[in-house]
């Protein structure tokens, strides 16, 4: 099983618009869009190297149940997922959740603020 490096979570999506990150519950770093969390890295302990991120609630079920996959504790209610093995994915397919997460949060945020994350 191979974990993933915060460093490639940062290469990932620290540059899409209105993106900004913190500390949280001493361990996690949360990735943030227009304050809204879409993706929380652990940086230490045994789940070091996970990342769990929203997607579809259409999706849920399925990417909880496949393997290197579980529902994000506390967060599956609202159709999170852990990626507990990155080594599961083909290339790109992080990225892709990554970005549907970040896609689902934004469409939630209030028009104004959607509007601010779009390029002039």
């Amino acid at each position: 099983m191979t974990t993933l490096e915060a460093e490639q979570l940062a290469a990932i999506c620290a540059d899409w618009p209105g993106v900004s990150t913190t500390l949280k519950w001493e361990v996690d770093l949360v990735y943030n869009v227009a304050g809204k969390m879409f993706a929380v890295y652990c940086t230490l302990g045994v789940e070091r190297g996970r990342v769990s991120f929203k997607v579809d609630a259409d999706k849920f079920l399925e990417l909880a149940e496949h393997p290197g996959f579980m529902p994000a504790p506390y967060m599956a209610r609202a159709f999170w997922v852990t990626l507990t093995d990155p080594a599961q994915l083909a290339p790109g397919e992080l990225e892709a959740y990554l970005r549907r997460s970040y896609e689902l949060v934004v469409e939630k945020l209030p028009e104004k603020a959607q509007q601010s994350l779009q390029p002039r």
